[in-house]
């Protein structure tokens, strides 16, 4: 009884809207937020300390609210308000190509390109040398013609946009004859099947999950068939007893029955990774040099550019595919368009490529200068502590993330810490919501920071926030 009447008279004090409008009036703190923020976050602080009541989460002696309690509500909900939802962030994780972490770092020339055409107006789609309209493709259709050798190029949003508009140009309400082990998932729960029955295109499986030969797609093809396609498993490896068909198999088996043949490399690439000791992956190149009438592949993915699907091959198919209604629907923006040009652009040299683009430079970085980097930063790091850190480096394995060499673990080196005064989650959930934010895991109850992922200038924002740790409970 007593309780239900200390909840009754919590509820009675808390505060009305107008008074907390009233408070934030005259509080300096709020002199920059808004009106609508300040009532909506007046409205959420109230709700959430009316729920905190009724859970029992919340309970006073005195039967009443502080105000101090009422204003660090406020003044929390409308920081929240206040920060931008899309930030940047640290990414310790050691997953070059994170999806959840916005994938790849663009290149400094792309970043310069963006800013450049971002603050102003751009030839994006008017042909300067003729004084007409012109066409926004032309940016990069030169340049990924010059880096692939395809005939013809452009480029829409995302890969998945690309298969999209691909097959409903080529082969909409015809057969499209593909390997069942080539099923893929491309993530979001989206699936090639998905995105073929949305073209309009008839999915015609054949073979094995684990095996399957020329001859299964020659006994498929029929007159209502209309490509023939392969899709490059990128995220995923399949070993053992296996057997896959190639590309220039299938293209000779195009040429035979006057089919068009298209890959999809979901994370393209246009450098041949074994040279830098890595899993071999089809190269773009290689792929139009095959005789694919069609080759697709991600921009933000091994490629290293901004998020983009870009399309490859023969002159009349493009110009077919460039004609489709659907492209203006997935049409890419000029921010885009200018950091692709960019990144694009740094691969007419690959060593430059290499060192540039940010991507590429992790994935190909030498263990040996990551047990450096690593130790660099544990040093840092022990400078900065107290004695109640644990702090010591260890060999680990990067990913290259993003559907990417899924077999291929990347040797590397680790910074391991332990904060003794508080749980390994503890750690991770406060730096995780530092400003900005550091991106980790967990391991054998420690803090593990992969050196691979970080950049230099982020050594001392993870110093910084440590030293706030420690600081925020004194020893």
């Amino acid at each position: 009884m007593a309780e239900d009447k200390s909840r009754n008279q919590l509820l009675r004090s808390l505060p009305g809207v107008d008074n907390l409008l009233e408070y934030m009036q005259k509080d300096a703190w709020f002199a920059e937020v808004p009106r609508s923020v300040r009532i909506a976050s007046a409205r959420e602080a109230i709700e959430e300390l009316r729920s905190a009541i009724l859970d029992g989460a919340l309970t006073g002696e005195a039967g009443s609210l502080s105000e101090e309690q009422v204003q660090q509500k406020v003044q929390k909900a409308a920081s929240q308000r206040m920060t931008q939802n899309l930030r940047y962030l640290v990414n310790a994780t050691g997953v070059i190509v994170h999806t959840n972490l916005g994938r790849s770092r663009l290149a400094a020339a792309a970043l310069e390109s963006i800013q450049t055409i971002g603050a102003g107006y751009s030839n994006l789609e008017f042909d300067l040398d003729v004084g007409k309209r012109g066409s926004r493709y032309s940016a990069v259709e030169d340049l990924l013609c010059e880096i692939s050798g395809a005939e013809a190029a452009m480029v829409v949003n995302n890969n998945a946009g690309a298969v999209l508009l691909c097959l409903d140009t080529i082969a909409k309400g015809k057969k499209v004859i593909v390997s069942r082990g080539e099923l893929v998932e491309i993530g979001g729960s989206f699936r090639i099947p998905d995105v073929m029955a949305k073209s309009g295109a008839l999915l015609q499986e054949v073979g094995a999950t684990n095996r399957t030969h020329a001859k299964d797609y020659e006994k498929a093809v029929d007159n209502e068939t209309g490509l023939l396609l392969k899709v490059h498993t990128s995220n995923f490896g399949l070993v053992g007893f296996t057997k896959s068909v190639s590309l220039e198999e299938l293209v000779a088996l195009g040429e035979k029955y006057r089919l068009p043949v298209m890959e999809d490399l979901g994370s393209g690439t246009f450098v041949d990774f074994s040279k830098y000791n890595l899993v071999r992956e089809p190269t773009v190149q290689e792929s139009v040099a095959s005789g694919a009438d069609v080759v697709t592949f991600s921009g933000d993915k091994l490629l290293g550019g901004p998020q983009a699907g870009i399309i490859t091959g023969s002159k009349e198919i493009l110009e077919r595919i460039k004609q489709n209604p659907l492209t203006r629907a997935l049409r890419i923006d000029k921010l885009t368009l200018t950091a692709l040009e960019s990144t694009l652009r740094l691969y007419r040299d690959e060593k430059r490529a290499v060192e540039e683009i940010p991507t590429l430079n992790m994935l190909t970085t030498p263990a040996e200068v990551l047990e450096e980097k690593a130790g660099r930063l544990a040093a840092m790091l022990k400078k900065a502590g107290d004695g109640r850190m644990e702090i010591d480096v260890a060999e680990g394995a990067s990913r290259a993330g993003g559907g990417s060499m899924p077999l291929e673990g990347l040797p590397t080196f680790c910074v391991r810490v332990k904060v003794n005064f508080i749980s390994v989650n503890q750690v991770e959930q406060r730096l995780r919501s530092g400003c900005p934010p550091i991106i980790g895991r967990i391991e054998e109850d420690r803090f593990i920071m992969d050196v691979r992922t970080l950049a230099e200038r982020e050594f001392d924002i993870i110093i910084q926030a440590f030293e706030s740790m420690l600081q925020s409970q004194p020893g």
